[in-house]
């Protein structure tokens, strides 16, 4: 039996996360970086569909620097929460549930969403 006590709260500076729970929480934070940036990218749309001048504009926002930036950390955020979503998915199925299996696939999500934000990096840049 296990006699330490729990916390009363959680310091995430303080606990050693294992890599399966790091990835579990950039799922939320990508979700949740997602879902803040459909109102920017749905004012682009509607500025780019308002006028042949309105296009000219939203093309200069999302080719500055800060759109760059933003473009490549919304599709950091697509592309991890689409892997690690797949791969929640393996798991409620009981696949790769070991761990040894779960720290790998965990690995392999974020090596492959990195991987697919550097390649969208050089395309974007």
């Amino acid at each position: 039996m296990n006699t330490k006590p729990r916390p009363k709260h959680l310091d995430l500076t303080k606990i050693r996360l294992p890599l399966p729970g790091f990835v579990s929480i950039l799922h939320r934070v990508s979700g949740f970086g997602m879902f803040l940036m459909i109102g920017v990218m749905l004012g682009i749309l509607a500025l780019s569909l308002e006028s042949p001048q309105g296009y000219e504009r939203a093309g200069e926002l999302l080719t500055s620097w800060l759109g760059k930036f933003l473009l490549l950390g919304l599709i950091w955020a697509f592309s991890h929460h689409f892997i690690a979503g797949i791969r929640f998915l393996l798991l409620d199925l009981h696949v790769g549930a070991e761990l040894a299996a779960a720290r790998k696939s965990s690995a392999l999500v974020l090596m492959l969403s990195l991987a697919l934000t550097v390649l969208a990096g050089v395309l974007i840049w």
